[in-house]
């Protein structure tokens, strides 16, 4: 009897450690280098703001890190840009999304790069954060 009461406090610890990750912590990245493409991977939650609020604060903070052709997209909740920094005519592409999460908003960066192009790590991942930080508030 005493095993199920065990197992649902350590359940319950592990949702509540998850959702205290940061967005540097939720960062993954998917792709070999130079092989394929790369897709860079982060989300964090706003806590207690509509997502339509965070959608407008997102589209200020994907401009100030210098990305182009935005548009927010509310009819899916999401911000959309592109970057063209490699001199190749070949876009990087930006999808941010703020989806209802109980009282805040779950937003979630996607960050793509084609196949034979590099973004350093380290700066996507902080790039990614600070754009997600800016809807905040």
């Amino acid at each position: 009897m005493k095993l199920p009461v065990l197992a649902a406090a350590l359940f319950a610890l592990g949702l509540t450690q998850a959702q205290a990750q940061s967005c540097e912590g939720n960062f993954s990245v998917v792709g070999t280098p130079m092989l394929t493409g790369l897709t860079y991977k982060t989300w964090d939650i706003v806590q207690k703001r509509a997502p339509a609020r965070v959608l407008k604060d997102l589209g200020a903070a994907v401009s100030a890190e210098g990305f182009a052709d935005m548009r927010i997209d509310n009819a899916t909740s999401s911000v959309l840009a592109i970057q063209e920094t490699s001199g190749s005519g070949r876009p990087q592409t930006l999808r941010i999304t703020a989806r209802k999460s109980g009282s805040s908003t779950r937003v979630d960066a996607v960050f793509v790069v084609q196949q034979g192009q590099v973004a350093p790590e380290g700066y996507v991942r902080d790039a990614l954060c600070r754009v997600i930080s800016g809807a905040q508030g």
